[in-house]
């Protein structure tokens, strides 16, 4: 079948590392979730587009607030020239009755967009779902606030969206992120659920060929294996489903949604010359779409989509957040992952700075960084209040660290500290990715293989 796109199991991971990947290598890693959508807008404006119809699919773009959920505590925007943008797609499943019934929102996919100020190169960083983190406080609607705890990632979508409110979702969302990344989000772009059969439908299918049949029951997909056209509910099926393919893992879920949005674009590309099916698409995309205020304009996303297009294809990069299995620090927990650090913070670090990161650089930190269980460190609290150390041990023990002990240090220290034998550097990056703004040195005062924590006055809190 002409133009059909090969879907393949994912690869076995490593037990632990990057699970980064780069543009350039591979179909399915040159597009976003939304690629179809802004390329649609990229086609109405080359046409001229008649008046009315621009009216219709502009009108159909639902505009949702954020600033007033996002709170005060956000990290300092680094970079105000870059864009950096939330991509979500929205599991709302309004009006799917056969998928069963949902609360709120959820989001099934979670992606950040970065063009650089200079809008020469860009980077999209997936997000697991199942990534274990720390969820802020969030605005859950009518004043009331959600107690911080840890969680899936995708939680802080229905907890900000459990009255159905896009911006609520979206916020509690960013926050989240914000809070993880230390990278600041401005806007968003949220796809729902109902949206993406039709656009697929619209097109009248997409080709995909399979190199094993899928039966997926949580997913409501039956395929056979081989070259096929799939429309809208088959699609929707392809996308959603983990379990019974490849690994089961939500990794290899990103992977097959980015080849299927890939193929995705190229159909409505094909379709140019079909005024009727090119106006469904557009409706599909733009009925279906929510983002702020500053991006809620056919003029907006579509000058959004020039930049991106102007970014070299070789620049333009697609990365999963590093990751690992969170088994491997908390044995009981077999569902989760959680994030890769140094990489991480090297990944989101380099973002924040508009700096350019390649997979290479995210899977040499990778590598060259032990295990938060293989770090051993003892806990001081300088800060004079009581119970601060036992609070931050147990924080450090939830990410796997092994904390040998706690006690008191000099009530007056105003600086937090992690202090390290020779030869533990490894280690005190890791512990130090976690607690932001403490100082590292080394010292020969401490117990063989064992770091120190000191709290201070500045202390920030753990990350994660």
């Amino acid at each position: 079948m002409a133009g059909s796109h090969r879907s393949k199991n994912a690869p076995t991971r490593r037990k632990r590392g990057t699970d980064a990947k780069s543009g350039g290598r591979g179909r399915g890693k040159r597009v976003l979730l939304w690629s179809a959508a802004v390329l649609a807008f990229v086609i109405l404006a080359g046409a001229g587009g008649v008046y009315w119809i621009y009216q219709k699919l502009n009108g159909n773009i639902t505009s949702a607030t954020i600033d007033d959920k996002l709170g005060e505590d956000r990290p300092e925007d680094l970079s105000p020239g870059a864009k950096t943008i939330l991509v979500a797609g929205s599991d709302t499943r309004e009006g799917m009755d056969d998928y069963g019934a949902v609360e709120g929102m959820r989001s099934d996919t979670l992606m950040i967009l970065h063009i650089a100020e200079n809008r020469e190169w860009a980077t999209v960083v997936s997000i697991p779902r199942d990534s274990w983190v720390e969820i802020p406080a969030c605005d859950m609607g009518d004043g009331v606030m959600s107690d911080p705890h840890h969680a899936k990632i995708n939680e802080s979508y229905a907890l900000g969206g459990i009255n159905g409110d896009a911006g609520g979702a979206a916020a509690c969302t960013i926050r989240t992120l914000e809070q993880n990344t230390g990278l600041r989000i401005e806007n968003f772009v949220s796809l729902d659920f109902l949206g993406f059969k039709d656009m697929v439908d619209a097109l009248g299918g997409v080709d995909m060929c399979l190199d094993e049949p899928i039966d997926d029951v949580k997913a409501h997909v039956t395929l056979d294996a081989g070259c096929q056209t799939l429309n809208g509910e088959d699609a929707l099926g392809f996308v959603r489903v983990r379990y019974s393919v490849g690994d089961g893992s939500d990794i290899g879920r990103i992977e097959r949604q980015q080849e299927f949005m890939n193929a995705l674009a190229e159909k409505a590309q094909s379709k140019l010359t079909s005024p009727t099916s090119l106006y469904g698409f557009m409706d599909a995309v733009t009925k279906s779409l929510t983002t702020d205020p500053e991006l809620a304009s056919l003029d907006a996303l579509y000058n959004l989509a020039t930049e991106l297009q102007g970014v070299p294809k070789d620049k333009l990069n697609f990365i999963t957040v590093p990751n690992y299995p969170r088994e491997l620090d908390v044995p009981t927990d077999k569902a989760n992952v959680v994030w890769d650090y140094p990489a991480t913070e090297l990944l989101f670090t380099s973002l924040a700075k508009d700096e350019p990161i390649t997979k290479d650089q995210l899977e040499e930190a990778a590598e060259a960084a032990p295990s938060p269980s293989e770090v051993r460190v003892r806990v001081l609290n300088g800060t004079g209040t009581t119970g601060q150390a036992a609070e931050v041990a147990d924080r450090l023990r939830n990410l796997g660290f092994q904390v040998v002990s706690t006690g008191n240090a000099d009530p007056g220290t105003e600086v937090s500290t992690i202090s390290y034998p020779e030869g533990l550097e490894g280690h005190a990056e890791v512990l130090g990715s976690r607690v932001p703004g403490a100082q590292t040195q080394q010292t020969t005062d401490d117990l063989p293989g064992v770091l120190t924590l000191t709290i201070g006055a500045d202390f920030q809190g753990v990350r994660g």
